[in-house]
């Protein structure tokens, strides 16, 4: 999982974070929080990286709201998000 040398916003996780615990079931999707958290904290590591986008999709049909209510993850979950930006 590249993400061309990207860095990981911690803004945009932190608020994630937030919106999530906001609108969500923060039990039904506490081991995407968790992995969120790990990000949030270590926003270099593709391990932490590796392990939302585990905890997304072992979400199931709450995929939709996540991306719903927390649009950043759409960065975080896609495979090569910075594919097509200019270098």
């Amino acid at each position: 999982m590249d993400m061309n040398q990207e860095k990981v916003n911690p803004e945009g996780v932190a608020n994630s974070i937030r919106l999530l615990k906001t609108y969500l079931d923060e039990i039904e999707i506490g081991p995407l929080i968790i992995a969120l958290e790990g990000l949030k904290e270590n926003p270099d590591s593709a391990q932490h990286l590796a392990n939302v986008n585990t905890a997304f999709n072992n979400l199931g049909i709450s995929q939709g709201a996540v991306l719903t209510y927390a649009p950043y993850m759409i960065i975080l979950v896609s495979n090569d998000p910075f594919s097509d930006l200019p270098g």
